[in-house]
């Protein structure tokens, strides 16, 4: 939490001592020229030498000669807060306001001491009664007690109207700043703290402060540049320097994670987008963007109910994404999918595998499972599926059309798949009549139909 400045902490400490000094007229009393008046003037006087233990004495004799003297209370209560006995002049402001609820002195001294003892509702009611729009001091005031109370929107809309009632005011732009930055919002903060450097660009403050966001600004902004460009693992370490620059403000942490965790989902780096993102969602549950890398790693690591579950999650806080929408369709056709055949696990290669590993894993298993290999008829039958199985599985695979249809969900081999461009092959082996499942490698087998 942003702490109380030292401009504030002067007027809440002076504040009082000062308004001792005021010579406010004796206004509203019920009684005459009487003892009444007399304890009055005579514990100003006191008062003013410095005496109060005296002044506090006329004081009290006023205060039980008129109980609905609001005056006689009210100068009570500066003695007290001059004696640095605030608990005790806190009761005598509020009767001042109870008898006289406009008087302005009154309620700003019992909203500084209501502020002082952390009483944040009761002292921002105060400080609404005596705002005077058009007061710098008061505006200010009001927003350190909103920043207090953690209402940074009602502070930022203070300390914006002070900056423009007076003209060289870099103490509100630093605090906007400031603000700004602990809300994660670094470009707001950029553009406040120029404006503090233009008015001073000597100010320490600012100029420290300035050093700080351009510097996470430009980082951030890189980073999305490079995610932009697809590079992505250069784009996560981009963010790991943003952690470093700023390890103690939640929100860059927080986004830079989630950031990381976008990477590594696009660069199909599942084990540690799933871990990433995971840390992301312990903190933020529903974030929907999160939810989705994750629900995408999944998929990338053949985990369709965990990935489906995600979906499911992050459509119940966005129904309207389109990403969301196609991701679960994808992923309930792939637990579907997964079922039944599945041309990776066939040819034992990863969803990420490219065309030479695809190759070299088909040419040993055809190798191992050629009918030929075998002469034990229920072997050979056995080996016939199998064969058959692994050459689906290379030209599935190795066909960039049909490999996408399949990432998709849908087997383009399956004749009863809706979505699928209808089938090479024809279970049984007979389908091979014609075909020869090396034609593109460099063996070469005969097949016995005996």
């Amino acid at each position: 939490m942003v702490s109380v400045k030292p401009v504030a902490q002067k007027l809440l400490s002076y504040v009082p001592l000062v308004l001792v000094l005021i010579d406010l007229r004796y206004e509203g009393a019920e009684c005459t020229k009487s003892d009444v008046e007399s304890h009055l003037e005579m514990g100003k006087k006191l008062l003013a030498a410095g005496q109060l233990a005296d002044a506090l004495s006329h004081f009290h004799a006023a205060v039980d000669g008129d109980p609905k003297n609001y005056m006689a209370y009210y100068r009570r209560a500066t003695v007290y807060l001059a004696m640095g006995k605030s608990k005790s002049a806190l009761p005598d402001l509020s009767k001042v306001i109870e008898l006289k609820p406009d008087f302005t002195s009154a309620r700003l001294q019992r909203g500084n001491l209501l502020l002082k003892q952390g009483k944040l509702d009761e002292a921002e009611d105060d400080f609404k009664k005596v705002t005077c729009v058009w007061d710098v001091n008061s505006r200010e005031l009001r927003a350190e007690c909103f920043i207090q109370m953690g209402e940074m929107g009602k502070a930022i809309s203070d300390l914006k109207a002070a900056s423009k009632l007076k003209s060289d005011n870099t103490e509100a732009f630093y605090r906007l700043s400031s603000i700004y930055y602990q809300l994660g919002d670094h470009e707001m903060s950029l553009n406040e703290v120029r404006e503090c450097l233009k008015l001073d660009p000597d100010h320490k403050q600012c100029f420290s402060h300035y050093k700080q966001v351009k510097k996470l600004n430009k980082q951030i902004a890189s980073a999305e540049e490079l995610i932009q460009q697809q590079r992505y693992e250069d784009a996560a370490s981009k963010y790991e320097s943003v952690k470093e620059t700023e390890p103690d403000v939640h929100h860059y942490t927080h986004l830079a994670n989630e950031r990381i965790c976008h990477c590594f989902s696009q660069s199909q780096q599942a084990t540690e987008a799933i871990e990433v993102c995971s840390d992301v969602l312990k903190t933020e549950p529903h974030n929907v963007n999160a939810l989705k890398d994750r629900a995408e790693a999944y998929l990338q690591d053949e985990q369709y109910e965990q990935a489906i579950q995600d979906y499911e999650s992050a459509r119940q806080h966005n129904e309207n994404d389109r990403q969301v929408k196609e991701g679960l369709e994808k992923a309930q056709r792939l637990l579907k999918q997964s079922k039944k055949r599945d041309y990776y696990k066939i040819l034992g290669v990863k969803r990420t595998a490219q065309k030479k590993e695809i190759m070299k894993a088909y040419r040993k298993l055809a190798q191992q499972w050629h009918p030929d290999n075998f002469q034990d008829t229920d072997e050979k039958k056995r080996a016939e599926k199998k064969f058959i199985d692994i050459a689906q599985a290379k030209e599935v695979l190795t066909d960039p059309e049909m490999r996408s249809k399949f990432d998709q969900g849908d087997d383009p081999l399956d004749p009863e798949s809706q979505h699928g461009g209808g089938p090479h092959f024809h279970h049984g082996w007979d389908g091979f009549q014609g075909f020869n499942p090396f034609g593109s490698g460099p063996f070469s087998f005969k097949f016995n139909f005996n």
